[in-house]
């Protein structure tokens, strides 16, 4: 019974790993993918875990994240950033190992124009 009160919930490391991504420099959004079109479509409300996918395996947490980045914000060192920044909030947040943070770039946001 101690286990089950010890276990996280997947929507509450989803937001967890969500904060993390958020306050990265150079990620322009979360990027919802399938689940959260069908939660869109059915609930008609975002989903808490848009962008972030959750799973636990016998190493530890697998953590999908699919995030938009910002025009001229270089990708590789955005994802290096993500990666860090989600391992260590959830490790801390939720006290779980995390195995792999696998990020995917779905898209850039485009520069703003400012001669409008």
């Amino acid at each position: 019974m101690e286990e089950n009160l010890s276990r996280v919930s997947d929507d509450v490391i989803s937001v967890c790993a969500a904060n993390a991504v958020l306050r990265t420099d150079g990620v322009a959004a979360l990027a919802g993918g399938l689940s959260n079109a069908i939660s869109m479509t059915f609930r008609k409300k975002e989903s808490i875990s848009k962008g972030i996918k959750v799973e636990e395996t016998d190493d530890g947490l697998v953590l999908d994240v699919f995030l938009i980045v910002d025009y001229g914000a270089k990708i590789p060192e955005v994802a290096w950033n993500v990666q860090h920044s989600v391992r260590d909030e959830v490790e801390l947040m939720a006290d779980m190992a995390i195995s792999a943070v696998n990020v995917h770039v779905q898209g850039v946001k485009k520069e703003k124009d400012d001669q409008k």
